[in-house]
C-alpha cells in the first residue's frame, strides 16, 4: 500500500505494524517515514498522530489492510478469529485520526454472508463521519500486475468532501494497464537458480530488455525519498538484485515437478506449476510464529522443476526489482504473500491524489 501511495504522489509519514520483521523491511524501503511497532488493537489515533508529528485533521489518507486470515476462502474461515477484530479497529483509528479519505483493503471473503456483521460494524462506525462507497472488488490484472489476485476495497470520503467522492467514482474504471503473462513478467531473472543460493542479500544479475508500463515499474519509477540507495543503484545502474534464494528439492520431488503440466498441482506439496501464457495464482503467505510457522505453498517455475524464488514472487506480485524484503526466504514470502500489489494500490490512490 505504501509504495502505491508514494508512486501516486503521497508522502508516507507513518507505518505501523505488530510484525517487527515486516516493519524492518518497510523501514529499509521508506527511510524517510516514521515506524511504529504496535498492536493496533491497543493503539489510539492520538498516539499515531504523535508518532507522525502531526495533528488531527492534517492527514489526507489513511490506508490499511487488516489481517485477512480469518476471512480468506483458502484458510480456516473462523468467524471468531481474534484478528478479525482489527477490521473494526481500523475504522476506530480512522475516526480518531480524521483523514479526508480512507482506503481499506481485504480479501473477497470479507464480503461473504458469514462475515456480514464484521463488515457492517466497521461501515456503521465509519458512516458517522464518512461517505462510503459500497465495497468493490479489483483484480490485480486490471492494474497491470501479472496475478489473478483479487481484493476488496472500502473507500470513504469525509462528509464535507462528497464532491470528491463523485469525481473519484467517475475515474475509478479508467486507466487500466495491460498485465504481462508469467513468461514475460519473469523476463530477465535467472532461470537456473542454484539450491545452494541461501543468502537473500547476495546480488544476482538480471538482464531486462523489455519496455512498457510493467517493466518501467520493475526497473525504475522510484518516488523521491523512497528506497534503499544502494539497492536502487545496483538495480538501475548495474542490473543486480537480491532475493534470488534457492530451495533444495529431493530428486523424487524434482522429478514430480518436472512431470507436471502447466496449471497442475503436485499432489503432496500442493504447489502449482505456473502457466507461462497465463497469470500467477494468488501468492500465499504461510503462517507466523504464533500459528505454527508454516512455509507458504509456493508456485513451481514454468521452465525449471523448482519453486520460485522470493524475487520471482515479488515480480509476479508487481514489486520493482529494487524493493527489498527480509533477508530470509520464509519472511520474504510472508511479506510478499501478505502484501497488496503496489500496482493495485497505485491504481486506486493515483485517482485519489488529484482530488486533494
Amino acid at each position: 500500500m505504501s509504495l502505491g501511495a508514494a508512486r501516486a504522489g503521497f508522502d508516507v509519514v507513518l507505518a505501523a505494524d505488530n510484525d517487527a520483521r515486516a516493519l524492518g523491511a518497510h523501514s529499509r524501503n521508506f527511510p524517510a517515514s516514521q515506524h511504529l511497532l504496535k498492536d493496533l488493537s491497543t493503539a489510539t489515533g492520538n498516539e499515531l498522530l504523535a508518532e507522525a508529528g502531526l495533528k488531527r485533521g492534517s492527514i489526507d489518507v489513511v490506508v490499511g489492510g487488516p489481517p485477512c486470515q480469518g476471512f480468506s476462502r483458502i484458510g480456516k474461515r473462523n468467524p471468531n478469529d481474534v484478528r478479525n477484530e482489527l477490521v473494526w479497529h481500523y475504522g476506530r483509528i480512522v475516526r480518531e485520526i480524521g483523514p479526508r479519505i480512507l482506503v481499506m483493503e481485504n480479501v473477497v471473503g470479507l464480503t461473504d454472508a458469514k462475515y456480514s456483521n464484521v463488515l457492517q460494524d466497521v461501515m456503521t462506525e465509519l458512516r458517522r463521519d464518512y461517505h462510503l462507497f459500497e465495497p468493490f472488488q479489483l483484480a490485480a490484472t486490471t492494474a497491470g500486475a501479472p496475478t489473478t489476485r483479487t481484493r476488496v476495497f472500502l473507500i470513504g470520503f469525509k462528509r464535507d468532501a462528497r464532491n470528491l467522492a463523485i469525481n473519484f467514482d467517475m475515474q475509478l474504471q479508467s486507466g487500466a494497464h495491460s498485465a504481462p503473462i508469467v513468461r514475460d513478467a519473469l523476463h530477465g531473472l535467472p532461470f537456473d537458480v542454484n539450491p545452494d543460493w541461501r543468502k537473500g542479500k547476495t546480488k544476482r544479475k538480471v538482464n531486462i530488455s523489455k519496455d512498457g508500463f510493467f517493466f518501467e515499474s520493475v526497473k525504475n519509477r522510484v518516488p523521491a525519498g523512497v528506497g534503499d540507495p544502494d539497492a536502487i543503484e545496483d538495480c538501475i545502474e548495474r542490473g543486480l538484485v537480491t532475493g534470488c534464494i534457492g530451495t533444495q528439492h529431493s530428486m523424487e520431488l524434482t522429478k514430480r515437478y518436472a512431470a507436471l503440466e502447466y496449471g497442475e498441482a503436485d499432489p503432496i506439496t500442493k504447489s502449482v506449476k505456473l502457466n507461462p501464457h497465463g497469470y500467477c495464482p494468488t501468492l500465499r503467505a504461510g503462517t507466523g510464529p504464533a500459528n505454527g510457522s508454516f512455509q507458504a505453498v509456493r508456485p513451481i517455475h514454468y521452465q525449471r522443476p523448482r519453486v520460485i524464488t522470493p524475487r520471482e514472487a515479488a515480480r509476479l506480485q508487481g514489486f520493482p526489482d529494487w524493493f527489498l524484503f527480509d533477508d530470509t526466504k520464509w519472511h520474504s514470502f510472508r511479506q510478499i504473500g501478505n502484501s497488496v500489489s503496489p500496482l493495485v494500490s497505485e491504481y486506486i490512490l493515483s485517482k485519489l491524489f488529484p482530488l486533494m
